[in-house]
């Protein structure tokens, strides 16, 4: 018999990172996958089997009416995120919503707003924030272990040869920038804040999309240099230099076990397991926010999510990307 306390969830987008989030929802014991739903029936069963859920759907309003969810993970193309999780809020469900949350400063308000107007739940899947790692590396540099941060540099950058549609088509928010770009732009933001100036350059896909784009983010006192590339490969590190010392981030940095503290030239290093693959941390503040009747988390608020879009956004103007 199936225990009433569980977190009843639902996903929607049964594409590589909704296998990878299922897999890791097995390894927390108050989570349980109850339905999941693809515009293509056959996937959804499939889907369903692997990961032993009793309900599949072949549209997504079939799930929003299911009852018994409490929860959609939305993991769909970034250019359908806004209208989902809106649906989804109006339906009573609370909502997970894949990163980038939307193609749009304007859209990522508006799912801000249904958040608030449906009092439900709602957070970009930014499941790096959660990482045991990364929570642990920041609370040390708020500490001032390392002393003043002046200079951040962050990659996330792979070769692929046959980049899909999903990669390089515009309606679809394709190219490096909303795909991977956004995690560098996350680790700034966190450490940083939002910065005074950007200046960004692209190279670009035939269709318009970018295939690679390099940041800088000039703050008061201090630099971050960032890179996301679909044309070549980075060895995905990260490093965060202050005045009294440096963090090296463990590759890849963004789901990291791992880091070093170096201080006058002495070097510590410190490694926290992750539970599976990492997407459980985040799935684990769900619940926690869940139960204590929060639509948002302090950890990853909605302010965070929004202050991230109009970074992206402002990068998104500097590189002259523009989606259909």
């Amino acid at each position: 018999m199936k225990k009433r306390n569980k977190i009843r969830w639902g996903i929607i987008g049964l594409g590589n990172i909704a296998n990878q989030f299922a897999t890791d929802l097995k390894l927390i014991e108050e989570a349980e996958l109850i339905a999941v739903a693809s515009r293509d029936i056959t996937k959804a069963n499939e889907f369903a089997k692997n990961h032993d859920c009793d309900k599949f759907y072949g549209s997504y309003d079939e799930l929003f009416s299911d009852d018994q969810v409490d929860i959609i993970y939305i993991a769909t193309p970034h250019n359908s995120h806004a209208e989902l999780s809106i649906r989804a809020m109006q339906n009573g469900k609370h909502v997970l919503c894949e990163k980038p949350l939307s193609l749009s400063y304007y859209e990522a308000v508006q799912m801000i707003e249904a958040s608030k107007k449906y009092n439900k739940f709602f957070m970009e899947a930014f499941w790096t924030r959660f990482i045991p790692s990364i929570r642990e590396l920041m609370s040390k540099v708020e500490s001032g272990k390392i002393g003043s941060v002046k200079y951040l540099k962050a990659d996330f950058a792979y070769y692929n040869s046959e980049l899909g549609v999903r990669l390089t088509e515009k309606k679809l928010g394709g190219g490096a920038l909303y795909d991977i770009g956004v995690y560098p732009l996350f680790l700034s933001y966190i450490i940083l804040g939002i910065p005074e100036e950007i200046l960004a350059k692209s190279t670009y896909h035939t269709t318009g999309v970018d295939l690679q784009t390099t940041m800088i983010l000039q703050y008061q006192s201090a630099q971050s240099v960032l890179h996301a590339g679909l044309v070549s490969a980075s060895d995905m590190k990260a490093t965060i230099s202050g005045t009294q010392g440096r963090i090296d981030i463990d590759s890849p940095w963004f789901m990291t076990e791992g880091y070093s503290i170096i201080e006058n030239e002495e070097e510590e290093k410190f490694r926290i397991s992750n539970i599976g693959k990492g997407y459980a941390h985040e799935a684990i503040e769900c619940h926690v926010c869940i139960k204590n009747n929060q639509i948002e988390s302090k950890l990853w608020s909605h302010q965070n999510s929004l202050d991230l879009s109009s970074i992206v956004e402002e990068v998104k103007n500097q590189i002259g990307l523009q989606f259909e």
